[in-house]
């Protein structure tokens, strides 16, 4: 879609060359949604690209994801051998409303930042412990864990102006053993509830990250495996206003959709 109030683009090779910010001005980095509607309030866009940011910086630590990293970046991504959650990052990819083609120029930040229950990226990130590197203007930067940025559906922690750099995955949550469940009324429909148990091999930590059912991110860490009765106290002590109603699906089906995952998930890591 063309968007006809546009009137400047900004293309700074620093992010100190954005010297300004007002209303009416917008971060351009995939565009997927940004072009998606109109942008009535919008007549000036940063173009993002031009800092080329190195999409994904793998370490000893971890992975530094950058907010411009695109889908089909990380859909690609090599990993290390014993980064046993790795092929989680090709599930969440997978876990799109979008095409294929739409993974060539959605990024992952963009994904996040829009914080709709639904985002795959809110969901793989949560549950792989990720931490986001938030550039306000005239600040120091700070660190937000994903689950604590994003605060609703469709509401974060982001202030005017700030810009996200990365999200930075560690080594010790890529090293876990997972498992993966999610469901759609249709085969490529939007996620109505999408749900991570993650295992430490060598500590028996057990995190279950409940996503895409509930309005945010939650996620419950045990000693051990917990038991079916612990999972299932879990569930039911999520309030029924948590979770997203909409056409896909009301608050009462997801959750019993939640208890019907977080089981399944509890069986499979304890086996």
């Amino acid at each position: 879609m063309d968007l006809n109030t546009i009137t400047e683009i900004q293309r700074p090779s620093r992010v100190e060359d954005v010297k300004e910010w007002q209303n009416g001005y917008a971060y351009l980095a995939g565009g997927t949604w940004l072009f998606s509607e109109p942008q009535v309030n919008t007549h000036t866009l940063i173009d993002l690209e031009t800092l080329q940011w190195p999409s994904l910086t793998a370490t000893a630590d971890g992975l530094e994801i950058a907010a411009t990293c695109r889908v089909i970046e990380l859909e690609n991504f090599a990993a290390p051998p014993d980064w046993l959650a790795a092929p989680l990052l090709s599930e969440c990819c997978h876990s799109f409303l979008a095409s294929f083609k739409i993974w060539n120029e959605a990024t992952v930040g963009g994904n996040i930042i829009m914080s709709l229950p639904a985002g795959p990226m809110i969901s793989l990130t949560s549950a792989l412990e990720g931490v986001m590197t938030l550039w306000p203007r005239g600040g120091e930067p700070r660190q937000v864990p994903v689950l604590d940025f994003v605060t609703g559906n469709h509401q974060n922690v982001l202030q005017p102006g700030e810009l996200v750099r990365s999200i930075f995955l560690p080594a010790h949550a890529l090293k876990k053993k997972y498992a993966f469940r999610r469901f759609t009324l249709t085969h490529l429909g939007r996620s109505e509830t999408l749900i991570i148990g993650t295992l430490c091999p060598e500590h028996r930590e057990f995190v279950l990250t409940i996503t895409a059912s509930t309005l945010r991110p939650m996620q419950y860490r045990f000693d051990s495996v917990p038991s079916a009765a612990e999972v299932r106290s879990v569930v039911e002590g999520i309030p029924l206003d948590h979770y997203l109603s909409d056409t896909h699906g009301s608050p009462e089906h997801r959750q019993h959709l939640t208890y019907y995952f977080s089981e399944q998930i509890r069986q499979e890591l304890s086996a």
